[in-house]
């Protein structure tokens, strides 16, 4: 019996939700490292895909997740769908190009126990490049500033359904509008230990380009600019592994 098939009769307490497109190359390895380190009796693997024309969706189900393909290339659109799916206590989202620290279940269980609806992991790169260490080392601090769905989100289903989850308007920027609007709601955690991200954006654009295009979109978003035109300008500033 595949993990997938049983999610029914458990006591799901973590819904662990990978917006995916294209991700044949990373969604496995992520699934089978996040089954190896987490209670089956306790958690449930949704992958909420944006109609991948690759094997994403096939090795997925193969995994044990449960998969859900959505109607719209938006992970905000694709996060909520796989939160609608999900049974746990508490939600978890994670890129699938991350791999989190084993110890991803004891860390988000003692975040809540300590009082926080919500919180995320600092970030390393896959990579030694000194630039990219230096950019890793800023998402100790917590500011909105620095964090970013690479670092993966928890929030409780109470504080996401309060929230009224992703705001489908965003393309990108969603995981730093849902943290503003529950900043002053809600007890945020930002875990002392790192993901593990990939370094692949950097691999097609310079350090320099991805930083600039990384910077003037959050100001942006800062200034209250319509959602598709944040898109458009970041989407046309770089290049992106997957396109």
């Amino acid at each position: 019996m595949l993990k997938g098939e049983d999610q029914n009769n458990r006591n799901i307490k973590l819904s662990i939700i990978i917006p995916t497109l294209n991700e044949e190359s990373t969604i496995q390895q992520l699934i089978e490292f996040l089954w190896k380190n987490a209670p089956e009796n306790e958690v449930e693997i949704i992958v909420a895909d944006g109609q991948s024309s690759d094997r994403t969706v096939e090795l997925a189900g193969y995994s044990g997740a449960i998969v859900r393909v959505c109607n719209q290339k938006s992970r905000a659109h694709q996060m909520n769908e796989g939160a609608k799916l999900a049974q746990g206590q508490t939600l978890w989202f994670v890129h699938a190009d991350t791999i989190p620290p084993t110890s991803f279940i004891k860390d988000i269980q003692e975040a809540i126990e300590k009082g926080a609806s919500l919180g995320s992991y600092r970030f390393q790169f896959d990579s030694n490049r000194i630039m990219l260490r230096i950019n890793s080392w800023f998402t100790r601090f917590n500011l909105l500033t620095f964090r970013g769905g690479d670092q993966t989100l928890f929030i409780t289903s109470s504080a996401f359904e309060t929230l009224n989850g992703f705001d489908e308007d965003f393309s990108i920027m969603e995981e730093y509008d849902l943290l503003q609007r529950a900043r002053n709601k809600f007890d945020f955690c930002l875990i002392p230990k790192s993901v593990l991200v990939s370094a692949r954006k950097y691999d097609q654009n310079s350090y320099m380009k991805v930083n600039l295009a990384n910077l003037r979109a959050f100001r942006m978003f800062k200034r209250g600019e319509d959602p598709q035109k944040i898109k458009d300008f970041y989407f046309n500033a770089i290049e992106h592994p997957k396109e």
